[in-house]
């Protein structure tokens, strides 16, 4: 029972995932619009004014003018923009970290809240509570995270190259190579970089996205909306989908920023953590900044949770016959 569950939720959640990557490749790409970094201390170099009454006398400079950021657009330029200036296959740059991502986390956390539900779903009344129902989402986020996040960078990292100057993209071939180059250049422990936020995130959509599945599911059959098909599931996936987008979205983009944020040996990185990511985030951007990308972020959530979950069911349904 317990292999079964992990094979089914593994099936669809790479089919789930490959299928709306360029729509998480853009969600990414306007998560990181606007980002701004303070100057580092390191960037800064000292002048001596032309005239001074003092000889001690310095100013300090940064190395590089500022430059005013380019204007905010939605994801349909977005999209345009990566077509025409990369190329239409740019929109799936990363889509092997996808799969990877998918095998090693969804395919956990699918697999554990399986487990979990037939556990401690009541044997009489075969139902589970709402509240068991989000514990187990949370166990297995965090499990399915913690195993997943080496895909996690190197997906952000490969979907985020092109918005780079062209001399300082990563140009990664595959996820191998950016597995490979990362551990290289940046040692082992890079490859969890961001890992807190990317298992609180994962808590939160896991417990969110299957919890209110299964409840929107219940609810919709024991009021008898409409009978145990494919409607069913594309209506309770919807209102899965939203309600994860929601509660993800602010975590989401800090997650982004901290994972693509570039770490030079004697340079301060940009962001010291999650926690400073966030407020430098809101004090530059403001607070709606977390919410940047929630446009794509729901259009993508959206069609991933239906084709998950309706691509969930109709597996279960096979191996069920089979």
């Amino acid at each position: 029972m317990g292999l079964k569950g992990f094979a089914e939720g593994g099936i669809a959640s790479i089919i789930a995932g490959a299928s709306t990557h360029p729509l998480d490749l853009i969600k990414v790409r306007m998560q990181l619009q606007g980002e701004s970094h303070i100057p580092n201390p390191s960037a800064l170099q000292s002048y001596r004014p032309a005239f001074s009454l003092s000889s001690a006398a310095n100013i300090s400079l940064p190395t590089t003018l500022g430059v005013p950021p380019p204007p905010r657009v939605g994801p349909l330029s977005i999209g345009l923009r990566i077509i025409q200036s990369e190329g239409a296959n740019a929109l799936f740059s990363g889509v092997s970290a996808t799969i990877l991502r998918q095998t090693l986390y969804s395919t956990t956390r699918m697999g554990l809240y399986d487990v979990l539900k037939h556990k401690w779903t009541d044997p009489e009344t075969n139902n589970m509570p709402l509240a068991s129902k989000i514990v187990a989402g949370l166990i297995s986020g965090a499990v399915g995270a913690a195993v997943g996040n080496p895909a996690d960078v190197a997906m952000v990292r490969m979907q985020a190259d092109g918005r780079l100057p062209f001399e300082q993209r990563r140009n990664y071939r595959s996820v191998v190579d950016a597995l490979g180059q990362m551990s290289k250049h940046e040692g082992v422990v890079s490859l969890w970089r961001g890992s807190g936020l990317t298992i609180n995130r994962a808590m939160i959509v896991t417990a969110s996205q299957l919890a209110t599945y299964d409840q929107a599911k219940e609810m919709i059959l024991e009021k008898g909306l409409m009978n145990d098909g494919i409607g069913t599931h594309v209506m309770a996936s919807f209102v899965a989908g939203f309600v994860a987008s929601v509660a993800s979205n602010p975590i989401d983009v800090i997650k982004t920023r901290v994972m693509n944020m570039k770490v030079e040996p004697g340079v301060e990185p940009p962001y010291k953590g999650a926690l400073d990511c966030a407020m430098k985030t809101v004090r530059v951007e403001g607070p709606m900044a977390l919410y940047k990308g929630f446009i794509p972020t729901i259009s993508r959530q959206g069609p991933f949770t239906v084709v998950l979950f309706v691509t969930l069911e109709q597996v279960r349904k096979l191996i069920k016959d089979f």
